[in-house]
């Protein structure tokens, strides 16, 4: 069965992208519909269709072996809000 894998262009066409698993570990990811994977990556994600022995041989010369599936648990990426203070409350450094 065909799976949605992201990818982003590159100067070649298109380069496998790569995620974090929740341990760390370095892992492609592929989904089963285009709307689970717009879900979690945005509806602007660039995706192709590959079966999943295609995607562990792109993962694989990367040193990546593990492939999640359909993975729900993303975080944006950490935007402090308000201003900044010091561990003992007074205001810290200006964020500009």
């Amino acid at each position: 069965m065909p799976l949605y894998v992201p990818v982003r262009r590159c100067s070649s066409g298109f380069a496998l992208r790569v995620f974090r698993s929740p341990l760390g570990d370095r892992t492609a990811v592929a989904f089963t519909t285009k709307r689970r994977l717009s879900d979690v990556l945005g509806t602007e994600q660039v995706s192709i269709r590959l079966a999943l022995p295609a995607v562990r041989a792109l993962a694989a010369p990367l040193g990546v072996d593990l492939v999640s599936v359909d993975p729900q648990l993303t975080a944006p990426p950490v935007r402090p809000t308000g201003p900044l203070t010091l561990p003992d409350g007074r205001p810290g450094p200006s964020r500009d």
